[in-house]
């Protein structure tokens, strides 16, 4: 059986230009229009096209791929520029970025650093936690992140599909390894069409979403000597695919519809000018985009891209606005060629001129460019963990007294800074956070953990809800020694304690988890259940709550506290920026004048719930909701409970507690 025709391994001009093309693109739409371009499609598909034919035809000429020497070729380009990147964010990101969002930072620089860092946006994007993360300067190395894998993985592909060639089927090689591709791109999209209509957020970054991209790069690569159009055709062609990938992002919104289908565009357009280049004419693109400007920004391209959005960011920071003018955009695309021609020059090139043959000359220097950067993160990394830890050390009631300031008159020393710091209030969340006793977004299963006394306690109060309900687990875990309590933790992240989504934010999920979660109240019946009463201070208690509460009537007790107000902005954000004074918002826009029980008919409230508004008293007065109290901080980000405030909150919920558990219906 004859075999397919052997894909022609040489420059492609064009390809270059296509990447020029994307880079600027990415960058203009990063920088001015706030949206995603379609560029990294344009990447993904081109990469799989050449790595295919690289690959293929080194199997073919040595009868093998050496994998250890592949690595340190992949290594030697990519390396020398992405670590020198890195390790600039670094040190710009401490001198520059708010403290808050250190953590997040320090964590994207290792994920970049090791190629996972899609993985981690992927959780990020659907994990309820992060959800406040601000856009950091290494959010792009996402793309870099699936080329990585992409790259380390093919080779294995190839040989596969020597393999079932020569060993099962008795196939051609290049007619097997198409099967091979046609098989992941109809698996691959398959997939990707399904993900992104169910989880779009997690679909972007996911890689098997996206590799029928490079597939397609791979189908390409073998079918090209057999797609013939004349040269009127080819011109015509070749100017739709770049119009296509200049235009997509326009079009379409990339940022909320791709991967999917819908990533069939920019990656067609791609094809079209290859096509075109194959079966060139005098007035094809591919004579624009084989000229030597295009070939030059092409050649530094993936450093262009690596600079852009770290520049992009930072100018963000240091000018304290979320938009970019025309001269400072023009600023940065310029200092970005600047940086992309200095690294790729004076770095990069002299690198990739050492053969991967050197197995000791190579990888030392690829070690020496990794180090700066992983030794400068992980110092800044050891120094936020050590913020962290010393939160309590350096917390005491005199200083600190929070809340106790309002309900026992302990005046804050007025020479101490607010607890807790950006650094620690990022990462100070209740402990079942940590003990990953939570049902996540996804989830609709009951996870339950126990707290407190859990030898012979007095009295079980059952924690049940979101966040909402959890930030107030500090508060109680405080009082468990104190009134014998066992606290029965039962949370699930974007849900609420409700039988009814009346307001379209909870998910299918959240709606089986509260049936479940009812269903374990009654069989186990814990002798109080501790939920919110409302939601963002609304004027009054929803249906759905009291549905819940009236399910467990003559089963078990209920306190429900008043929701805490949502804040105009990131409170620890805005504490590094500004006076407390002018994070505070008015009490009339942040909470109703009487508490939601008091306007809600007293008939619909069933006789099992107690209320506790400590929301007028602890953190709001006539005027403002204040975000320091007592010099602690009384927000984590813009609407939860810091785990410092929630702990001094204690006395005050201390007299509602007892009264609810003491109760008789």
């Amino acid at each position: 059986m004859a075999d397919l025709q052997v894909p022609e391994k040489r420059f492609r001009p064009e390809i270059e230009g296509v990447r020029a093309v994307a880079a600027f693109l990415v960058a203009i739409y990063h920088i001015w229009l706030g949206s995603v371009s379609g560029g990294v499609d344009v990447f993904f598909i081109v990469s799989g096209y050449l790595i295919t034919t690289t690959l293929l035809t080194r199997m073919e000429r040595e009868g093998r791929i050496n994998l250890f020497e592949n690595v340190l070729g992949l290594a030697r380009r990519l390396f020398p520029i992405a670590f020198i990147v890195l390790l600039f964010t670094a040190i710009f990101s401490i001198l520059l970025l708010p403290q808050s969002q250190w953590e997040q930072t320090i964590g994207e620089i290792f994920s970049s650093a090791f190629y996972y860092q899609n993985w981690q946006l992927a959780n990020s994007a659907i994990d309820y936690l992060a959800q406040n993360n601000n856009a950091s300067p290494l959010q792009h190395f996402w793309a870099l992140s699936i080329q990585g894998q992409f790259y380390i993985t093919w080779p294995f592909v190839i040989l596969l599909s020597f393999f079932l060639a020569n060993k099962v089927f008795k196939t051609p090689v290049r007619k097997t390894l198409l099967g091979l591709l046609i098989t992941f791109f109809v698996v691959s999209i398959g997939y990707s069409i399904y993900i992104t209509a169910v989880n779009q957020p997690w679909a972007y970054f996911d890689t098997f979403a996206r590799v029928w991209e490079f597939s397609l790069g791979g189908i390409l690569a073998l079918l090209l000597p057999y797609l013939k159009f004349n040269k009127a055709v080819s011109a015509v062609i070749g100017w739709i695919g770049l119009a296509v990938i200049a235009f997509t992002g326009m079009v379409l919104p990339v940022s909320s519809l791709f991967p999917g289908y819908v990533a069939l565009l920019p990656t067609t357009g791609v094809i079209f000018v290859i096509l075109a280049a194959e079966n060139g004419s005098r007035f094809g693109v591919e004579n624009l985009l084989g000229s030597k400007p295009f070939l030059y920004f092409g050649g530094i391209s993936y450093a262009f891209y690596l600079w852009h959005w770290p520049l992009l960011i930072f100018y963000y920071s240091y000018w304290d606005t979320d938009t970019v003018s025309i001269p400072g955009g023009v600023g940065i695309i310029a200092t970005a060629f600047v940086l992309s021609v200095l690294s790729s020059k004076i770095l990069e090139s002299p690198v990739r001129t050492i053969s991967v043959k050197s197995k000791i000359k190579l990888p030392a220097i690829l070690v020496t460019f990794m180090l700066p950067a992983l030794l400068v993160t992980y110092f800044w990394g050891d120094y936020v963990n050590q913020s962290q830890e010393t939160l309590y050390k350096d917390y005491d009631v005199e200083n600190y007294p929070g809340a106790l300031s309002v309900s026992d008159n302990i005046e804050a020393s007025p020479d101490k800074e607010p607890l807790p710091t950006a650094v620690q209030a990022e990462d100070d969340l209740p402990e079942f956070y940590g003990d990953n006793c939570y049902t996540g977004l996804e989830g609709s299963e009951v996870t339950s953990c126990s707290y407190g006394v859990t030898d012979n306690p007095d009295y079980t109060v059952a924690l049940v809800g979101g966040s909402h309900s959890g930030h107030w687990f500090p508060a109680l875990k405080e009082l468990s020694e104190d009134l014998n309590l066992q606290i029965d933790v039962y949370n699930k992240d974007g849900c609420r304690f409700s039988d009814e989504d009346f307001d379209g934010a909870l998910s299918e999920s959240c709606m089986v988890w509260n049936e479940k979660v009812v269903d374990t109240l009654k069989s186990d019946p814990p002798d109080l259940v501790f939920s919110p009463a409302n939601v963002n201070d609304g004027a009054t208690i929803p249906e759905g709550y009291i549905h819940q509460w009236e399910k467990l009537e003559g089963i078990t007790k209920a306190l429900a506290v008043r929701d805490t107000p949502r804040m105009a902005e990131d409170i620890p954000l805005c504490l590094e920026e500004n006076s407390p004074d002018e994070c505070a918002i008015p009490t009339e826009d942040a909470m109703s004048e009487n508490p939601p029980w008091e306007n809600t008919d007293a008939e619909d409230i069933p006789n099992n719930v107690t209320f506790a508004d400590l929301t007028t008293d602890y953190f709001c007065n006539d005027e403002t909701c204040e975000p320091v109290i007592g010099n602690v901080v009384v927000y984590r980000d813009y609407n939860h409970i810091s785990t410092l405030y929630s702990k001094t909150l204690a006395p005050a919920l201390k007299e509602h507690l007892v009264s609810a558990l003491k109760k008789t219906e």
